[in-house]
């Protein structure tokens, strides 16, 4: 069957800046060998050095991509000039490192912003204080994937979006994520934080949220599961049903989102947490607007490490002036925070009882 909507239109990616400023990367966990450095070395990015409080760790990550300065302190790589500060640490090391920043600089925070709304609020208030240009790597809004789906939305391929689901039913390796050991907020804070923020990206704040999250008997993690409603008024339905601990083979595993609109839909396979962290290819599928059949949309990239490279170009140009928005910013990855709280807040309030039996 023949269309005449042509699926390869679709933007995937973030326009490049004119001349990237050196970036200084603090931390070198397996985020910045998974994802940050992949990604910085494929678009050109130019890496100025690296600091971890493990000195051994920072070598073998700088050796493994050629990175050839190592930083013996933060004060050392906070002084290198005009340099863009990627800041891959634990959420409560961000304020400590921020305070130490220069005024005005460009940071890219990993995600979470903070342990809680308290601590996002905290940077928030510096950030502002020291007039930083700072985004949060909320880098799925920058997937080939979703950028597509965004464009498509844009273009009015599926109308009015009406229906917004996620659905993931996986076998996370948990053990690959040994910090979120003994913290209290994991699933939600560290793993669903990244679908409540594209949501927000595609259907603004909502009202509220309700949300279960809990854990597994086979897990030592605090949450690996949730469930959640976030409240859109009677119009939009949106879900999160994520099961972190379907052990049972790949055949019935599922990680995808659904955009239902009002002339057309979208459906999206998340392939990096099927097997994570190799992972499978990413899917876009589209019933665009007056067409009578699916079609695929040919993807030139993945989740990881392509993400991260809209994400650092998206903040590179922001802050040379050539991008007029910087997405994710502190001041909206804060709304993004707020219905992280909301959600842990709305799991921990007791649920509304049945009535007894007469």
């Amino acid at each position: 069957m023949s269309m005449s909507f042509d699926p390869a239109v679709l933007r995937q990616s973030w326009p490049m800046p004119a001349e990237a400023r050196p970036i200084v990367t603090v931390g070198a966990g397996s985020i910045v060998a998974d994802a940050h450095f992949p990604a910085y070395r494929k678009a050109g990015f130019p890496i100025a050095g690296l600091f971890d409080l493990d000195p051994a760790r920072a070598e073998r990550v700088a050796a493994d991509f050629g990175v050839e300065r190592v930083f013996g302190s933060l004060d050392e790589a906070t002084a290198v000039p005009d340099a863009v500060f990627d800041l891959a640490t634990p959420p409560g090391a961000h304020l400590d490192v921020l305070r130490r920043l220069p005024d005005g600089a460009a940071v890219l925070l990993q995600k979470p912003m903070g342990r809680d709304l308290a601590e996002a609020t905290a940077i928030l208030q510096l950030a502002r204080a020291k007039g930083l240009k700072a985004a949060v790597n909320f880098q799925l809004r920058f997937s080939p994937m979703m950028l597509a789906v965004q464009d498509a939305v844009a273009r009015g391929l599926l109308g009015r979006l009406v229906d917004v689901e996620v659905h993931l039913a996986i076998d996370t390796p948990w053990h690959l994520f040994a910090f979120l050991k003994g913290m209290p907020r994991v699933e939600i804070a560290v793993h669903s934080i990244h679908y409540l923020d594209l949501i927000r990206s595609f259907l603004g704040d909502p009202a509220g949220v309700h949300a279960k999250t809990i854990g597994h008997p086979a897990s030592e993690m605090a949450q690996t599961r949730t469930s959640a409603i976030l409240d859109y008024g009677d119009d939009v339905r949106c879900t999160l049903s994520i099961n972190h601990n379907h052990a049972f083979g790949r055949r019935n595993q599922v990680a995808e989102f659904r955009f239902d609109g009002t002339e057309g839909a979208a459906h999206v396979k998340l392939g990096l947490l099927l097997d994570y962290p190799r992972g499978e290819p990413d899917e876009v599928w589209l019933r665009p607007k007056g067409e009578a059949d699916w079609v695929q949309v040919p993807l030139t990239g993945g989740w990881f490490p392509d993400a991260f490279v809209g994400r650092m170009a998206n903040l590179q140009r922001f802050a040379s002036g050539e991008d007029a928005e910087l997405a994710a910013s502190l001041e909206d990855a804060w709304s993004t925070m707020a219905l992280v709280e909301a959600a842990f807040a709305s799991s921990a309030a007791p649920a509304t009882p049945l009535a007894p039996r007469p």
